[in-house]
């Protein structure tokens, strides 16, 4: 207990509030192609991360995915997109191939406006959005790094709490596990 409650704390004392930009806000629309990924994903929280395809976060992001699920958190939506640069469009497949079919990884088309640029991202950034599709958390580095627990401690305040107010898709038997966590 004592050990969260300490993240929570390091979390409410990063800029912000552990956010980078506009927390609690609807994020400007952006789209893969003609998908839109945030209304795809809405009822869920949604984890978008912003990685290249060499780096090796993508295994580590699964084994997270795998963790909270494991724990009962279910229903969120883990979205990955990969830099638009050339090198990162070649490398594509090693992304892929590093996570499961419960991850979806985006391609960006070298043309279309830059999604990072549209988020106010960077390399290694998650954004951490409630069910109703509005901004919890964006973490940067260092605060992005999954073998610490910010991003781990943010994806749970997303899904048991109301930071950002209320939502009416909140699950009640989200609800009723995370009533539990905190009491176990």
């Amino acid at each position: 207990m004592w050990a969260g409650l300490g993240l929570v704390l390091a979390l409410c004392l990063l800029p912000g509030g552990g956010t980078e930009i506009q927390n609690c806000q609807e994020p400007p629309e952006w789209r893969i192609g003609e998908e839109d990924p945030m209304w795809n994903s809405r009822g869920s929280v949604t984890v978008v991360a912003l990685l290249q395809a060499m780096c090796a976060l993508p295994q580590i992001l699964e084994d997270l995915r795998l963790k909270l699920e494991n724990e009962g958190l279910v229903n969120i939506s883990y979205v990955v997109v990969n830099h638009q640069g050339a090198q990162s469009r070649r490398e594509f497949h090693l992304l892929k191939e590093h996570v499961s079919d419960y991850i979806t990884v985006y391609q960006q088309d070298e043309h279309q406006e830059d999604v990072w640029t549209t988020l106010n991202g960077n390399k290694d950034d998650f954004l951490i959005y409630d069910r109703c599709g509005r901004l919890v958390y964006h973490l940067g580095m260092p605060y992005s790094f999954l073998h610490f627990q910010y991003v781990e401690e943010s994806i749970k305040i997303a899904y048991c709490e109301n930071k950002c107010g209320n939502c009416s898709y909140m699950v009640f038997s989200s609800l009723i596990l995370c009533i539990i966590e905190k009491w176990i």
